[in-house]
């Protein structure tokens, strides 16, 4: 993906951020403005650091000021917590001038991105498209619900807001990096995904990938500063398992990429939780846990919707590697597993979402023996659609019982 194309506007206006952000790094530190010099840190950061991966990935002539850029500020970022510890006048001096370093790296950086020819930027609905609107929706209502049961009700508007920004920019970020990293895997499996932003070639992959990384970076910036910085990890970290673990490796590697890879899309509820509370507890192991067994069944009913385009471009999917009859009798053991373990921990999530459990829970058992009688492509279809909204209006019960019981 190296070009010696020119950066993009999105990236030159992150390094313009940076920039700023590490100025207000140097003067909240001679002005000892406490709080708002560490929170300009934690904007600073991310921002350097997606700056440096697109150099590293596409922008090669970038490398070495983006990459002392984000070592200077993280010697910013240390001697800035001796100088707390230890209140020692060296280091205080130091602080200062790697913030300072970290300012003038930036804007290098900035004067270097002008170089080169342009890349076409592609139309906008395509960048949304990157996202993945409709399973960021799904992602960001399990988000909510972790919020809900950690905060025991309603959480706070503005709080309940600042985390489903945070969260709907690392899932989006996320999303948009799947799309450069799986571009020559979507030319393969079929109309439907060859028409996709990045593997039709509407949307250069280092335009996507420029993008992807700005989101991400924002989401931790805009968590680590309004929420709190627990949060902010919890969503780096599944943005990065999703990215690099599973689409970057379980995904072209084992058939049972989806149930290890799974735990990406669990994060949502440790998200939200995680925002309520500013720790983690049982509740959000349990919710992180109903999302972990909930993901294969419904992968793997794609999968046998979509066995032949996973086959035609090698991607080794349960019906491809063991046959339909094994890849159903998995779908109904999860489901059962899936099941009972919504019930067990019903004792946690209360009366309402257990009764939901209960309800919905039973109707999917019953859709995945339907399936290992008849796999049947209709079967798999009814299977795959119904268990998004099961999961979603699980998810609404546990977010409902501590409002209304």
């Amino acid at each position: 993906m190296r070009t010696d194309g020119a950066p993009g506007p999105l990236l030159r206006l992150t390094v313009v951020g940076a920039a700023a952000a590490s100025g207000f790094v140097v003067l909240s530190a001679a002005l000892e403005l406490g709080r708002a010099h560490w929170g300009a840190a934690l904007v600073a950061l991310p921002l350097l650091v997606a700056v440096l991966v697109a150099a590293v990935v596409a922008y090669p002539r970038l490398v070495w000021p983006a990459a002392a850029a984000v070592v200077a500020m993280l010697l910013a970022i240390a001697t800035g917590g001796l100088v707390a510890w230890a209140d020692a006048d060296w280091s205080l001096a130091v602080h200062v001038a790697a913030g300072g370093a970290a300012l003038a790296a930036s804007l290098v950086v900035l004067a270097v991105s002008f170089r080169g020819e342009p890349l076409p930027f592609g139309p906008w609905r395509d960048y949304v498209t990157l996202t993945k609107p409709r399973i960021m929706s799904l992602l960001l209502l399990t988000g909510a619900a972790g919020m809900f049961v950690g905060a025991g009700g309603w959480p706070g508007g503005p709080e309940l807001a600042a985390m489903l920004l945070g969260l709907a920019l690392a899932c989006g970020g996320a999303s948009a990096l799947n799309h450069v990293l799986d571009r020559d895997i979507d030319r393969l499996m079929g109309e439907r995904t060859a028409s996709r932003p990045v593997a039709s070639g509407r949307v250069p992959a280092p335009r996507a990938l420029e993008f992807g990384l700005v989101l991400s970076a924002l989401s931790f910036a805009l968590l680590a500063t309004t929420v709190n910085v627990l949060t902010a990890v919890l969503a780096l970290v599944g943005n990065l398992f999703y990215v690099v673990v599973y689409t970057g490796y379980l995904k072209r590697s084992t058939d049972q990429n989806i149930v290890i890879g799974g735990a990406a899309g669990a994060v949502p509820p440790l998200v939200g939780y995680a925002a309520a509370t500013g720790d983690l507890a049982l509740p959000a192991l349990w919710l992180f846990l109903i999302v972990f067994l909930w993901t294969p069944p419904h992968f793997w009913a794609l999968a046998l919707m979509l066995k032949d385009h996973y086959r035609a471009a090698n991607v080794p999917m349960l019906p491809g590697t063991r046959g339909d009859a094994e890849t159903t009798r998995q779908i109904q053991l999860y489901s059962v597993a899936l099941v009972a373990f919504t019930l067990v921990v019903g004792l946690w999530l209360g009366a309402l979402y257990t009764v939901a459990a209960a309800l919905l829970g039973g109707y999917l058992v019953f859709l995945a023996h339907r399936l290992r009688v008849d796999a049947s492509r209709r079967n798999a279809v009814v299977l795959f659609h119904y268990s998004l909204g099961y999961l979603a209006l699980l998810f609404v019960a546990a977010a409902l019982d501590p409002v209304l019981l």
